[in-house]
């Protein structure tokens, strides 16, 4: 049987569009026939009771935009046809983080404020994408302005269901992106990570996710969370499609002072060069779990579910077998304070984001009476914002308030220094390890099961732990999928690397991708997939 145009790589899809056997149009339509097989009822803001079909479909996308696609792979089996340059992702298909605005449809961040917002300009990374031939289906599913860890604090319910089992999460906040790659709606996704929110639902999803450098990705156009700590990224099914993806999107932007001035390489070009002499380091601080009891506040010390160990660990075997050196015992001694330093740096960022939403300039604004603009103000949010949102507003403003931010915000602050002193000091070239990167699991567990933590912010958060220390560093980081545990459920490990080192990540996770090829569990489809 052959392989559905929609299940191809997203490299092969370009390739075969610019040479001519293949139209866009035709990727197109297998796309949307994936999209209505797996999709199920498409969310919205009407009361949400959960039915037992919601169990076994996707709910990826907020917002189709089909016409819109169809005028873009028209014109670039146009552009083909006069013999003209398509760009470098002709005709795949993408999905875009409803965290980013494109101009001309409703960019919500998930919120049921911004529900009837219509974006006047189109973010840098999906101009970019964009202008390279990629054909934008619609906008995904995310966690209400990014404010979670399964995707469950959306407003557009029901929220993404796990295409390897639609009953569990797929992660958050990037859900949406993750569930829709990994069910082959689309080839490739933009999503965000500012404290994993690409890599944990990567590994949850079975698919390649990315965190680049802070700066790496411009951010103009994208709905801030924190924007300390945001970076756009790639959601991918292959390596190699994050690396075409990523060399897309990077590079400086004049709409963007915080984008990095920095030449950007062909991520794709050395991708299949050896890992020979490369110095790959295992921290055991990245193997247990140090986090506060929910009932005591006792803080607990657990290792990371042992399936997920041995898959770390066997991974540093296959790279070892191609000639990578394994560096045992790097200590990384502030891994544990990341979430409680992300808590409060988020927080007072969020708060301080989230004041643009007044119910005056755009978006949701409360249609009752009112007294003065302060009450505007205050019923609009009140029915506008979700829980999440109240909650970051309430913390960021208490710990930022005068009298405690020098014992919360300051004091987070010079954990975050710490936290990247780590890291410089894991990859000084001078240095006792003097590594190229450091191998760890990206989550904790697989998927959890919906409604099993939401509702419990600190737990949520703590899904976070291992990935939260590379956003707070500034550093760059991958996920890949590595197999799957006795549920049949995705196992992901994260590659974390100096500043910039991109192509260097890219080209280790592709090692092991090559090296494992024809094991069994990549034979493994999603349940979704299989209906």
């Amino acid at each position: 049987m052959s392989t559905p145009l929609c299940d191809l790589s997203a490299v092969e899809i370009a390739g075969r569009v610019r040479n001519g056997s293949l139209r866009a149009e035709q990727v197109l339509d297998s796309a949307l026939e994936r999209i209505r097989a797996v999709e199920g009822r498409p969310p919205s803001l009407e009361p949400y009771e959960l039915q037992a079909e919601d169990r076994s479909t996707v709910h990826a996308f907020i917002t189709l935009t089909e016409e819109r696609a169809r005028a873009q792979a028209r014109a670039v089996d146009d552009a083909v046809a006069a013999g003209k340059d398509p760009g470098a992702l002709a005709g795949v298909p993408l999905g875009v983080k409803d965290i980013f605005c494109v101009a001309g449809t409703p960019s919500t961040a998930g919120s049921r404020i911004l529900a009837n917002f219509v974006a006047p300009y189109t973010a840098t990374p999906v101009a970019r994408l964009e202008a390279a031939g990629a054909v934008t289906l619609g906008k995904v599913n995310l966690d209400e302005f990014t404010f979670g860890s399964s995707n469950e604090s959306t407003a557009f319910r029901p929220p993404p269901g796990n295409p390897w089992d639609p009953g569990r999460v797929p992660g958050g906040s990037s859900g949406g992106s993750a569930a829709a790659v990994a069910a082959g709606e689309v080839a490739l996704s933009l999503g965000t990570d500012t404290a994993g929110s690409i890599r944990q639902p990567a590994a949850f999803c079975g698919v390649v996710g990315m965190k680049p450098t802070y700066g790496r990705v411009s951010r103009y156009g994208l709905i801030a969370f924190a924007s300390s700590l945001d970076c756009p990224g790639p959601v991918a099914r292959t390596v190699s499609d994050a690396a075409l993806m990523l060399g897309v999107i990077a590079g400086a932007d004049i709409h963007d002072a915080t984008a990095a001035h920095v030449p950007v390489p062909d991520y794709l070009g050395g991708l299949e060069q050896d890992v020979r002499g490369l110095r790959i380091g295992l921290s055991p601080d990245y193997f247990k779990l140090r986090y506060p009891d929910p009932q005591t506040g006792e803080l607990r010390e657990q290792p990371i579910t042992p399936e997920i160990e041995t898959a770390v660990r066997s991974a540093a075997e296959a790279l070892a077998r191609q000639g990578a050196e394994i560096v045992e015992n790097v200590p990384m001694p502030n891994t544990h304070l990341g979430i409680p330093a992300y808590f409060v740096i988020s927080r007072v960022e969020a708060a301080s984001n989230l004041h643009r939403y007044d119910g005056v300039k755009y978006g949701f604004r409360y249609a009752g009476p009112v007294g003065d603009l302060k009450e505007l103000y205050r019923k609009s949010r009140a029915a506008g914002f979700g829980r999440q949102p109240k909650l970051r507003i309430l913390m960021g403003m208490y710990v930022s308030a005068e009298q405690y931010e020098k014992g919360y915000y300051q004091r987070a602050l010079r954990v975050r220094t710490l936290i990247r002193r780590d890291f410089e000091q894991a990859f000084d070239r001078g240095g006792a390890h003097r590594l190229d990167a450091l191998l760890t699991a990206t989550t904790p567990t697989t998927a959890f099961e919906l409604d099993a933590v939401y509702g419990d912010s600190v737990l949520m958060q703590y899904a976070d732990l291992l990935t939260v220390p590379a956003d707070h560093a500034g550093v760059p980081g991958i996920s890949l999928p590595v197999g799957l545990d006795a549920q049949q459920l995705p196992i992901g490990i994260q590659l974390l690397g100096p500043d910039f080192s991109e192509a260097r990540l890219l080209q280790i996770a592709r090692a092991y991708e090559r090296q494992t090829q024809t094991e069994a569990w990549r034979a493994a489809r999603p349940k979704v997939l299989n209906l």
